[in-house]
């Protein structure tokens, strides 16, 4: 969390289940802890993936519920922009997709090629790299946390989109094989 005095506030809270009921009780622990009330906020960043499905899902909705119900912008930020922020360039991000796979995006001083997921073996060459494919690559300017809090902060002026998913590959989840439970009247 990003404070307008410039400090900012991380948690990381390793868990395998129970985001959803521990998010905004972990938000209203960093804003006492910055001795702040939700009504000061004046921004919502939020990582819009690609990433594991269920986290994305869970903090888009909860960045647009909240914004909706503080009435203030909330602004969406790739992991690869976050990683790419303050870095030098051209700079390739690389992130491990699995599947000998990677979500890969390049940066220019002013624009970016899109996002793309490739084969491993296709990674594209050039002078600066970052990310977990990167073998020996430049570490991140900044947290992954405090890059999308500073990006949506410079964003928010723009009446950016509201934020969405981005993903770059389909669910590894399969439906349910068996037929949906009738609805009796």
């Amino acid at each position: 969390m990003l404070l307008p005095d410039g400090r900012v506030l991380n948690r990381l809270e390793a868990m395998e289940k129970g985001q959803a009921e521990r998010l905004i009780p972990l938000l209203d622990d960093l804003l006492t802890e910055g001795d702040i009330g939700w009504s000061d906020l004046a921004v919502i960043g939020v990582g819009t993936g690609p990433g594991n499905f269920t986290g994305v899902r869970l903090s888009v909705a909860a960045a647009r519920g909240l914004a909706l119900g503080l009435g203030i912008p909330a602004v969406g930020v790739t992991r690869l922009e976050a990683l790419a922020h303050g870095l030098p360039r051209p700079l390739l991000v690389a992130e491990d997709a699995r599947r000998d796979e990677i979500y890969a995006q390049i940066f220019y001083e002013d624009d970016a090629d899109p996002a793309r997921l490739i084969p491993l073996y296709r990674m594209p060459q050039v002078r600066y790299g970052t990310g977990s494919a990167v073998p020996n690559g430049l570490p991140p300017a900044l947290p992954l946390a405090e890059a999308i809090a500073r990006i949506a902060q410079d964003r928010a002026e723009d009446d950016p989109p509201r934020p969405a998913p981005f993903y770059l590959r389909g669910a590894d989840a399969a439906p349910p094989a068996d037929p949906p439970p009738t609805i009796l009247p």
